[in-house]
């Protein structure tokens, strides 16, 4: 029996997989190809697909620890590992159909961060305040600012078809301008979701971020691949094969069978969804995990 390996179920800190020995399915060098190609990018994905884990590793890495990142691909393509101010905005876990709920957490966001970097009297609206802090920020650490936005059609999706919907997309749309204002104090900026619809309207008000949800080159970013499924977990699959009496073989072939089918470029390159595996490979059966977790009406 192979020592007993640690899965990172429902663990979405780059941090906390690394320093706790959790499996961790290296795209590191992605994730270093997507911030030296580009500045503003847009990323779509389903959910639990891995896009808070991929932000938290973009926040480790601009906040320049190099230490969490040894062993991995990156150590060997970075060189300079320098730190810059990141501000994280994680629209998760909160519930948006009342009407404040919106305009409180980005209130509340920018509190925090000038608290940290001071505030200008002369900000008024949220965008304002927004960009006031960006530019301090950056003049404090010599670098410009990277923003990342976790699930930023959240407010929309929460509030679909009512009332409010209109008024969050005015609200996120007067905060995302702040984009195209404070463009020369930004280093690196990705935003996820899981729609692209409302990309029109929300983000009219400064250039259209660049979207990679089908660019071949990071099809992989978020999901595991079968490459990284052969690579990383064949002894697993292997004494799942066992204690069901069948062959290596056959219980790979179930697994493709009920996790396989998600395509995210022209390539067709399979990419598995890494709650539902993760949870099969730890509790050694399978099962439709990720709908089980809350079926997606949308």
């Amino acid at each position: 029996m192979a020592q007993q390996r640690r899965y990172p179920i429902g663990i979405q800190t780059f941090e906390q997989i690394r320093e706790g020995g959790y499996v961790y399915i290296d795209k590191t060098d992605l994730v270093y190809k997507l911030v030296k190609g580009g500045k503003i990018f847009f990323l779509s994905r389903p959910r639990r697909f891995g896009k808070s884990l991929l932000l938290s590793t973009l926040e480790t890495y601009f906040d320049g620890r190099k230490d969490l990142f040894e062993g991995l691909k990156i150590e060997g393509l970075e060189t300079d590992w320098d730190k810059y101010p990141v501000f994280h905005i994680d629209f998760n876990g909160q519930n948006f159909h009342n009407p404040d709920e919106l305009a409180g957490a980005l209130e509340y966001f920018l509190a925090r961060a000038e608290d940290v970097y001071g505030k200008d009297k002369r900000a008024m609206s949220l965008g304002s305040r927004f960009c006031s802090v960006l530019q301090k920020a950056s003049e404090q650490y010599g670098r410009k600012a990277v923003v990342l936005v976790d699930e930023y059609d959240k407010p929309l999706l929460d509030v679909m078809d009512t009332p409010i919907e209109q008024t969050n997309r005015e609200i996120l749309k007067a905060f995302y301008s702040v984009f195209k204002l404070a463009d020369r104090y930004l280093q690196f900026v990705l935003l996820t979701g899981v729609t692209k619809f409302s990309q029109i309207s929300v983000f009219s008000g400064f250039n259209q971020p660049k979207d990679i949800s089908m660019d071949s080159r990071f099809e992989s970013l978020c999901g595991i691949t079968e490459e990284e499924i052969d690579t990383n977990f064949t002894e697993r699959i292997k004494e799942m094969a066992d204690e069901a009496g069948i062959s290596a073989e056959q219980m790979r072939g179930e697994i493709k069978g009920m996790y396989d089918g998600y395509h995210f470029s022209e390539r067709l390159t399979d990419v598995y969804n890494p709650f539902s595996l993760l949870n099969a490979l730890d509790q050694g059966r399978l099962n439709a995990f990720w709908f089980s977790t809350g079926t997606p009406t949308y």
